[in-house]
């Protein structure tokens, strides 16, 4: 039987200090920029690449083989792709798994999101881990077209062009334009006849204004198998007007870019903290929260991005592996006092979380939503949860 043969169109990646890879378009024809990262997650292209977070983003994917499980409607973690590129060494044109809908090449292509296959990816991750994150740029040719020396040229231009994530309030370009009503719970297997599916709670004890500044929507799911009922809200909400729905408590949402040019979300978390009210934040949300307390944030060098990370609880010493995604961090020399750090990083050492003592208020950088990722850090959300509980009663 004949080998099936399939040409694909030549693609360039070009990073700012100008290096230079030459690969294989398998998404759109075109060229996108963004900052080159390195995610080490083994599983979970989907989740990533619909995570808000990465936008601005060109991410490359450390596993060797992507796309073998396809795409699918209910993976996604928001309405479409966000990632501003996609760096694989070899992706797969037949999925084989009987929840695909689409392989992962035709959904870059229906996005319209430029992707480049056939590179060493392991030579770009020690160069990125040595030289940091950096400008990049992916050109990928219009089929039966040669790329010239001409091409790189102006693709590195582009890269350079590009600027910095530094100074981005990107928070702005990814929210929600109305607020919307969430309670949706998570995918369960088929039980005692009913289909498979997401689930939806029998009864709403709690109420929370969750802050889109580019939310996932697992996050939702989880908030709401705990009984709570969600009022999502457009970034740029006033914190008086969150409070006009009457929730028992606020959430900050994950998010990509910067997070000290996001003011008006630090001043929220200024009044929350002023009126205890319960709250909680993740990554973005977290290092909103720091800047909301007088800490500092600072730029981290490649930054943090996979499902392995390996965190410490700082009072039980119990370590998690978890998910991440973040290229800001909070730094701890500069919490004020009533600042308890909760958590570190066991890989660099940097901080994970804290919580304000005495008062509702606690936050982690990274996604204990776990998608993907592992699942041991729920106990956060159950940490929330019982933060309402405590507030309905006072």
């Amino acid at each position: 039987m004949a080998l099936i043969q399939r040409t694909r169109p030549e693609a360039l990646l070009v990073l700012a200090d100008g290096t230079v890879f030459h690969g294989e378009g398998i998404g759109a024809s075109g060229m996108t920029t963004g900052e080159v990262v390195f995610n080490t997650s083994m599983t979970g292209y989907q989740e990533i690449l619909t995570d808000p977070s990465y936008t601005g983003q060109l991410v490359t994917l450390t596993c060797a083989h992507i796309g073998n499980v396809g795409v699918n409607p209910e993976d996604m973690e928001s309405r479409s792709i966000h990632a501003a590129g996609l760096i694989v060494k070899a992706a797969a044109d037949f999925p084989s798994s009987w929840r695909a809908k689409q392989s992962l090449p035709e959904a870059l292509k229906e996005a319209g999101v430029k992707a480049i296959s056939g590179i060493d990816t392991r030579a770009l991750t020690i160069h990125l881990r040595e030289t940091g994150a950096q400008p990049g740029a992916i050109l990928t040719a219009e089929p039966g077209r040669e790329l010239s020396d001409e091409d790189v040229a102006r693709v590195l231009a582009a890269a350079r062009s590009w600027g910095s994530m530094a100074g981005q309030d990107l928070a702005q370009t990814v929210t929600t334009k109305e607020a919307y009503e969430w309670t949706e719970g998570s995918w369960e297997p088929s039980r005692e006849g009913e289909p498979a599916g997401f689930r939806q709670p029998v009864a709403f004890p709690y109420h929370v204004v969750a802050y889109d500044f580019g939310i996932k929507t697992n996050i939702l799911r989880l908030l709401a198998d705990r009984g709570i009922r969600v009022t999502v809200v457009p970034a740029k909400t006033s914190f008086e007007d969150a409070m006009a729905y009457e929730p028992d408590g606020i959430f900050l949402s994950n998010g990509p870019g910067d997070p000290a040019p996001c003011t008006y979300a630090i001043e929220v978390a200024k009044k929350a903290i002023e009126a205890k009210v319960p709250l909680f934040g993740i990554c973005l949300g977290h290092q909103i929260m720091g800047l909301a307390v007088g800490a500092k944030t600072l730029k981290m060098k490649f930054g943090h991005h996979g499902a392995n990370h390996p965190v410490e609880n700082v009072a039980t010493k119990r370590v998690a592996i978890t998910s991440q995604n973040h290229g800001f961090a909070v730094d701890a020399e500069t919490l004020p006092e009533n600042a308890r750090v909760t958590h570190r990083s066991l890989f660099d050492g940097s901080l994970q979380g804290f919580e304000l003592v005495g008062q509702p208020a606690f936050c982690f950088q990274g996604h204990p939503e776990a998608s993907p990722g592992p699942h041991d850090l729920d106990p956060l959300f159950e940490k929330f949860a019982k933060s309402l509980a405590e507030y309905r009663r006072r």
